[in-house]
């Protein structure tokens, strides 16, 4: 009985995961129905016949298998970092196995860009493919799409700081209706023109492709936004679960874009009128109002969801050393993910907004938009194989075999959308450049400035030789000197030994990890080392969906002669002013751009969230 009641709860908690990731995993790829065969059907240019339609729908059916459901559900959501997923938890992954190669780190930090460059548009497309429903109902209505497009985006990313944790409730149920409707809107589809069924053979796919030359390719550019969105399967993973997503995916996601795509091509079939938005021309008239004002609620949490996953990436991002230190809002104490990135929020909001207004409509956004998931997806297929071989243990025969058919389909995707390139599909390829290259010179500063550091750095035994020597006395209190460096004494406290001729009686250096983890256990966290009488080396260990939080963490430190009293502490920091190293180091522009973010992240006060009143900085120019 007692097995049976815990199997049954542990059933439900499973099912209400899963109704959760409804509303945050699936919002994206739930909400292509809205624009993909629109699109597919307008770069096709054919006369819809039965083959062509056919044809189409076979390669999004096929399309929907291969990527979402074999590549993201059964291959990458396998690979998991302690329960994380996504792209950065795979390069930490491979990378605490020891596979640190410039390729793994290039693939992923690039994959990692491009999602942002993906992210802006996506909010863009998806609320303004809902808003044009309103085109069929109300012809007139069409001068207003645009403004309120903007004004619905505009309040959605200036609620971002408020949390999203109450209304955020009712994205499963919302998005569990979607699912279901678009479902019932594709089965009366359906019933109108059964024949379309057909489709599910591949061969109706293959005869498209080879019947109508390179433009029949250049088709699957369209195609491809039908599983936009498909990667969250993975990135999300670590929010609620392999298994919920699987329930959610294969039990109501997935055969409900299955079934509503093949209903918009049965209507087409049927001799349906394709000059507009077909996906609205599911619905029967008197459900067209409702239908609009839930397909916008649906892409409003398909946004959201994006802007969620722009602010988890950026938070592992910092925590692993690839992104200067940004203020990191936690708006909700019940759940770590729900946190806010202000200097995200708006720079996504301007861009998404931007293109909105520049595009005006999905038609024109389309063209922009799938270059840049293609290309994510393709680094993802190269880490995959990666992980394959290094993780797995897979033979290299077996590796190839999986990996060369998923690199095969990715990069048909990626040329079909090359196409795009000219018309608009620069403008994320361009975010995506500037993310990346921010990375780079940022964990190419901090290596840097790192490695000058420890040029300066003293021996324990001989700093405290000397200070012994020169009767330097020992004061009441407790210092803490916040250092990169872990060998020998921070030149922090050396420099405030010399302008302050003392040194407290209870000493620490702490050096703050970051591991290739998602989380570190509590009794693993910090590790003491005492070095002299009354001074300790300290390493505090975090994972990257960690946020620090020192003062916490020395709260309360078990087996010491003499506890820690916070109020009692004195922390001291080093502020770095970058200087230009003659003759070598970093490049002249790099080390600018490097300096220029220094200066304005997010002080390490805040960031680590030092009590304000308890902290000395000393000034320290270091030469890069």
């Amino acid at each position: 009985m007692d097995n049976n009641h815990s199997a049954n709860h542990r059933t439900s908690g499973k099912l209400i995961l899963a109704g959760g990731a409804l509303g945050v995993v699936f919002g994206d790829i739930g909400t292509s129905p809205l624009y993909t065969l629109k699109t597919i059907l307008l770069l096709s240019g054919d006369s819809p016949t039965p083959d062509v339609i056919l044809g189409l729908l076979s390669l999004i059916i096929w399309t929907l298998i291969l990527v979402t459901s074999v590549k993201y559900a059964i291959f990458a959501m396998r690979m998991d970092n302690n329960g994380e997923g996504g792209i950065m938890a795979l390069m930490s992954l491979l990378v605490h196995k020891g596979k640190d190669s410039k390729w793994v780190i290039f693939s992923a930090l690039t994959g990692a860009a491009l999602i942002y460059g993906d992210g802006a548009i996506t909010p863009a497309i998806s609320v303004l493919s809902a808003l044009e429903g309103l085109n069929i109902i109300f012809p007139e209505a069409h001068s207003f799409i645009l403004p309120a497009t903007v004004v619905i985006l505009v309040t959605l990313f200036a609620i971002q700081p408020f949390g999203t944790a109450k209304i955020g409730k009712i994205f499963g149920p919302v998005m569990t209706l979607w699912f279901v409707a678009i479902a019932a809107l594709g089965i009366s589809g359906i019933v109108q023109y059964p024949a379309v069924l057909l489709a599910i053979n591949p061969a109706y796919g293959v005869s498209f492709l080879l019947s109508n030359g390179f433009s029949s390719f250049l088709v699957l550019g369209g195609v491809f936004l039908c599983v936009t969105g498909a990667e969250a399967l993975y990135a999300d993973m670590g929010h609620f679960g392999r298994k919920p997503i699987w329930m959610a995916w294969f039990g109501l996601a997935f055969p409900a874009l299955l079934l509503n795509y093949a209903g918009q091509s049965a209507i087409i079939l049927a001799g349906a009128d394709i000059s507009q938005n077909i996906f609205f021309r599911l619905c029967p008239p008197f459900l067209q109002i409702p239908l609009v004002i839930l397909a916008t609620l649906a892409t409003i949490i398909a946004s959201q969801a994006i802007i969620t996953g722009a602010f988890s990436m950026t938070r592992q991002a910092i925590q692993l050393g690839w992104f200067p230190r940004l203020h990191i809002k936690q708006t909700t104490a019940e759940s770590y993910g729900q946190i806010y990135i202000g200097t995200i929020n708006w720079l996504l909001m301007v861009v998404t907004v931007g293109l909105a207004i520049a595009f005006k409509s999905s038609e024109n956004l389309a063209a922009a938009y799938g270059i840049a998931v293609s290309l994510t997806m393709l680094m993802t297929s190269g880490l995959l194989f990666m992980a394959m071989r290094q993780i797995w243990g897979w033979n290299l025969l077996a590796s190839t075999l999986v990996a060369v058919s998923f690199l095969l389909i990715d990069s048909s995707f990626l040329i079909a959308n090359l196409v795009k390139v000219m018309e608009g599909g620069y403008i994320p390829l361009m975010l995506a450049a500037i993310v990346c290259g921010v990375m780079l010179i940022w964990n190419r500063g901090v290596k840097a400035t790192s490695r000058a550091i420890n040029e300066k750095v003293m021996a324990v035994d001989e700093f405290f030789n000397k200070i012994n020597r020169l009767k330097v006395p020992r004061v009441q209190g407790t210092a803490v000197f916040l250092t990169r460096s872990q060998n020998g004494v921070p030149p922090v406290m050396r420099w405030h030994v010399a302008r302050n001729r003392a040194l407290q009686q209870q000493v620490i250096s702490l050096t703050i990890e970051v591991q290739n983890i998602p989380y570190v256990e509590a009794g693993r966290r910090l590790v003491l080392t005492e070095r002299a009488p009354g001074y300790l080396q300290g390493v505090a260990h975090y994972g990257f969906m960690e946020q620090p939080h020192i003062p916490e963490l020395l709260h309360s430190v078990p087996g010491l002669a003499v506890p820690f009293v916070p109020e009692e502490i004195t922390w001291y920091l080093g502020h770095e002013t970058i200087i230009a190293l003659e003759g070598h180091g970093m490049v002249a522009w790099q080390r600018n751009c490097f300096a220029f973010m220094v200066r304005n992240s997010t002080h390490i006060t805040n960031y680590y969230r030092l009590p304000g009143d308890q902290v000395v900085e000393i000034g320290r120019r270091v030469a890069i």
